[in-house]
């Protein structure tokens, strides 16, 4: 019931940026801000992910943290450790964000995102990542643990950049960060949910959405789009 008052005051909101009132802020999650939490926003401290309960909280604080984001730096999804990691990390960067699976007909595609991540970072250092996030929602097409996946990536396809934790990209459950880029940059015809493995958003420099890809776009036709992006970030970046 949180979520949705959350989701629906999101999908509601005007071309203003949103704001939430301290008040309906405390009436949707104040049963979560009595439990006890795991993560405080400002520290980047393991979240023991056997534990549903430090789980929840961490769910919660990302909740929280949708309801003011104005960027992709605003979020501290989980790694595969269990660990939040602050997306500001990133900052002044151009990043790919991709739902990835193990056992889909896209996942051949990780070839693809390894070359263009290595291709791109030759030319271009330090001014570009891709993050994957594994998710098991579609046809339970990724079913292994974090270290599995991680393993199956780096063995199968030597996936350098990034894998982050397993999460869920639609539903009550989804990741909070997903929430925000399917709000942020819809797909065809509006459609906000995450439709099958392999969608892909970009990140600019400034922590704002650029572009969202179906799953059939392949990673190698995205390189010339992103090198304009990188360089629309330096242009910025030298006018000011």
């Amino acid at each position: 019931m949180r979520v949705q008052f959350l989701r629906t005051a999101l999908q509601t909101k005007a071309a203003t940026p949103f704001k939430l009132t301290s008040t309906r802020l405390a009436l949707a999650l104040a049963p979560a801000a009595r439990s006890k939490q795991f993560f405080s926003p400002s520290t980047t401290s393991v979240v023991n992910t056997r534990n549903p309960s430090a789980r929840q909280s961490h769910f919660h604080t990302q909740i929280r943290n949708m309801a003011s984001a104005t960027s992709f730096y605003d979020f501290k999804p989980l790694d595969k450790k269990g660990s939040p990691v602050p997306l500001s990390t990133y900052a002044n960067k151009v990043v790919l964000i991709v739902n990835t699976a193990s056992k889909c007909g896209f996942t051949p595609q990780f070839e693809g995102l390894e070359k263009i991540y290595k291709s791109i970072n030759s030319t271009h250092p330090d001014q570009f990542v891709i993050l994957g996030f594994p998710c098991n929602q579609f046809g339970s097409q990724d079913p292994g643990s974090d270290d599995q996946i991680q393993e199956f990536c780096q063995l199968n396809y030597g996936v350098s950049f990034p894998i982050m934790g397993k999460t869920e990209v639609n539903g009550d459950k989804a990741n909070p960060l997903f929430e925000w880029l399917k709000e942020e940059k819809p797909g065809l015809l509006g459609m906000k949910r995450v439709k099958w493995n392999f969608e892909k958003w970009l990140v600019g420099k400034d922590g704002k959405v650029k572009q969202r890809w179906a799953s059939t776009t392949k990673p190698e036709s995205l390189e010339k789009t992103i090198l304009e992006e990188i360089a629309k970030g330096d242009a910025t970046k030298a006018e000011l």
